[in-house]
């Protein structure tokens, strides 16, 4: 009895210890590895017990305390020392204490906006690539960058947590960050010999708006019906959040092009010929799914039977399906033909060889698992590519278009799949009445920038932009705005903030002009202080949305900080419009920041327009004169405006002494 009665009094206090260990919580910004910035106050919090005093001692001789409230939370200012460390913090509570190690000082940087600041430094292979990839990732030893990922998250309220951890910089962990973040915080800790920090938060496919409080919107009247229809929706949210958390979950953390490779969400059989799919609803291909099943990230099974002829029994034949947005396992007749299991194919058609041991006259089954990570998702290519054929077109092909059954598996919020029942439509039936995605107005300002604001960071580099383009108008306000939201929201006035000006690219067409309107509109975010632009209208890659230049971006994006915050003597900005003067039939332009003189790109001036009362541009001649640019045309008498690199195609020829490239400019309205 004795024995038992002291077995049960040591069961009962481990739990109870156990429990105390767990009372002490950190965000996953504060970890081992963090990068803080210098000579700064920087905030430290995370959770105790209620009325907990809670000790915080920094290795550079700083100590802060602070006493939990009730809702357990804490928080306590350091000032923290020039660069330097390695540094140990130690928090220690009532019971417990947390050691964390390997703390730089340093300078903090946020990397936002979309695919192009996403893009990591692997690239989105075959068709997405970045520029000398291989040899960057081998050679980025850099002990002193800390790379921080913030994953995908979409919120109707701020949140105040993110996934996420603080890796230091080599060969082994730098392929899945932004290329362009690494790119610029390599320069900086180059150029300083300081420690840098990189906070990654990037989805790819978003606008502005999703980046952007809610009552900052509201207050500029932008967006108030949908951020009113998310306020009414929050408690349906909630609930299905809940919901989810029920399921079984499936964490996809695998570094490097594994993360996607073999996911099991317990749907083995789904494949199989005999497998009942009777319950599943139908929906017809090629066609994204969200048309379906509303905003979904996530897995998503289709399953048809399809009839062959005689002709084809016992033949090799070919599975064409098409481009499948992301990833894709697919099956004939139960055994795996073909996958496509790392991201960046979305738009490759896949063709997938199906031995004719598998290939039976009459009734075949054929099965296709869809990954989608972001944004529209699904089988989805022009009608006439879905088919089985055999390789010498000696038989008719068989035509795959139309009804497929088809069941949503898992979803996926941002690197943990949700795993659903097979049967019953458990999804369909069940989801959001009012969905929030990855575009909605505010859902990732309160999903994976509400969640940094307690950290202290030097200033933030953007590039997005693209998935706006068709809204000057709206983005020429809504932009300026996001800039201040965030200086307001960090309690930093004029937070130095970096933007990148959207490439040249196809849109509606190369000689159509809505990017050029939404390159104006970001050019106006630089009437707000502490505010720089690059211009990439040298790098880009016209039919290719995802230029590969990231090492040019990421280093003007530096150049800008180190001349404008660390005093650097280097060249940011190229020649920019000033003025311009009608002589006769000809204009003459004026250039600011030509650096000592203008030169054209490849030996010739082109992209100039010059336009007469009527508006109607024509294609002028150029020629430089020493900080100016002479135009003429024959076919414009009495012009009157210019316009410079003002369509989707358009590529720089106008370059200043420094290799920078002239900005678009134009003087009048015209067409």
């Amino acid at each position: 009895m004795i024995t038992r009665f002291f077995l049960i009094l040591f069961i009962v206090l481990s739990v109870a210890c156990s429990r105390d260990q767990q009372a002490l919580e950190l965000p996953s910004l504060i970890g081992d590895n963090m990068l803080l910035q210098q000579n700064a106050d920087v905030k430290l919090w995370g959770k105790a017990r209620p009325g907990e005093t809670v000790v915080v001692s920094a290795g550079w001789q700083a100590e802060g305390r602070a006493v939990a409230g009730d809702d357990g939370k804490w928080a306590v200012q350091l000032k923290t020392p020039a660069a330097g460390g390695p540094y140990d913090l130690t928090v220690t509570g009532k019971k417990s204490a947390i050691t964390i190690t390997n703390v730089l000082i340093g300078e903090v940087w946020v990397c936002s906006g979309q695919s192009n600041m996403e893009m990591p430094l692997a690239g989105w292979p075959p068709r997405d690539t970045v520029m000398h990839s291989a040899s960057a990732i081998a050679s980025a030893s850099y002990p002193e960058i800390r790379l921080f990922t913030v994953a995908r998250k979409v919120s109707g309220e701020p949140l105040e947590e993110c996934t996420g951890k603080w890796e230091v910089c080599s060969p082994a962990t730098v392929s899945p960050f932004s290329a362009t973040g690494y790119f610029f915080g390599r320069k900086i800790n180059e150029d300083l010999k300081v420690p840098v920090g990189l906070i990654a938060s990037s989805w790819g496919g978003t606008p502005a708006e999703a980046w952007i409080s809610a009552g900052s919107l509201e207050k500029a009247g932008e967006f108030t019906e949908e951020i009113r229809g998310i306020r009414e929706s929050i408690p349906l949210l909630l609930e299905y959040q809940k919901w989810l958390e029920s399921h079984r979950q499936v964490v996809a953390d695998a570094p490097g092009e594994e993360q996607w490779l073999d996911l099991d969400f317990n749907d083995g059989k789904v494949p199989q010929p005999e497998f009942d799919d009777s319950g599943w609803e139908a929906m017809n291909l090629p066609a994204m799914f969200e048309m379906v099943t509303g905003d979904f990230d996530g897995a998503v099974w289709f399953r048809k039977t399809v009839e062959l002829p005689r002709e084809m029994d016992g033949r090799d034949l070919s599975l064409l399906l098409g481009p499948i947005d992301d990833m894709d396992r697919a099956y004939f007749n139960g055994e795996l033909v073909g996958s496509t299991e790392v991201s960046g194919f979305y738009q490759v058609p896949r063709e997938y060889s199906v031995p004719g041991r598998l290939v039976n006259e009459g009734v075949n089954t054929i099965a296709v698992r869809v990954i989608d990570n972001q944004g529209g998702g699904g089988i989805w290519g022009m009608p006439g590519v879905m088919k089985i054929a055999v390789g010498d077109n000696s038989v008719p092909s068989v035509s795959l278009d139309g009804e497929w059954k088809f069941q949503p598996v898992a979803e996926l919020s941002g690197n943990k799949f949700y795993v659903f029942n097979l049967s019953g439509n458990e999804y369909l039936k069940t989801k959001r009445s009012k969905a929030i995605g990855s575009s909605t107005p505010t859902s990732l300002f309160n999903g994976m920038i509400s969640p940094l604001l307690n950290y202290m960071v030097k200033g933030a580099i953007w590039y997005q932009g693209e998935s706006n383009v068709g809204r000057h108008v709206q983005y020429s306000k809504i932009f300026p705005l996001m800039i201040e939201n965030w200086r307001e929201e960090w309690g930093i006035q004029n937070l130095p903030f970096y933007f990148v000006q959207i490439a040249p690219y196809v849109y509606g067409g190369v000689d159509s002009t809505e990017s050029a309107f939404l390159r104006e509109s970001q050019e106006a975010a630089l009437r707000l202080p502490k505010t720089g632009m690059v211009v990439t209208l040298d790098i880009a890659t016209v039919m290719n949305i995802h230029p590969p230049f990231k090492t040019e971006v990421g280093e003007r994006l530096a150049n800008l900080a180190l001349a404008n915050d660390y005093g650097k003597d280097v060249v940011s900005q190229g020649p920019v419009f000033n003025s311009m003067k009608v002589e006769g039939r000809s204009i003459r332009v004026l250039f600011d920041n030509t650096g000592g003189g203008l030169t054209a790109g490849e030996g010739k001036l082109s992209e100039f327009e010059i336009a007469g009362k009527d508006g109607k541009y024509t294609k002028a001649d150029a020629r430089i004169r020493g900080d100016e640019v002479l135009l003429t045309s024959s076919l414009v008498r009495e012009p009157v405006s210019v316009r410079y690199c003002w369509r989707n195609g358009a590529a720089a020829s106008l370059f200043g002494k420094s290799g920078l490239p002239a900005n678009q400019f134009r003087s009048g309205e015209g067409n």
